[in-house]
């Protein structure tokens, strides 16, 4: 089973594996949404989407639905 960014918890880091859905937004991946750059989830929202995330030093907020579709290995700390 492979984990996405919807499958962290807050706190949590992990390295972008693949993010290569038609459905992610091109502004995603210009902002360091792209394979080998690390991601925190910071703070999801009150009924869980969308999910507050630092993606290679940028801040975005994205839907639940948009993060499934980006896979990541966890980083163990």
């Amino acid at each position: 089973m492979s984990l996405t960014i919807a499958d962290l918890k807050k706190g949590e880091r992990a390295i972008i594996t693949d993010c290569s859905s038609i459905d992610i937004p091109l502004k995603l991946l210009e902002m360091g949404c792209l394979p080998g750059n690390v991601v925190q989830l910071f703070q999801v929202a009150p009924f869980r989407d969308p999910i507050y995330l630092n993606i290679n030093d940028s801040f975005v907020a994205i839907r639940k639905e948009t993060a499934a579709l980006i896979l990541i290995d966890m980083i163990n700390e």
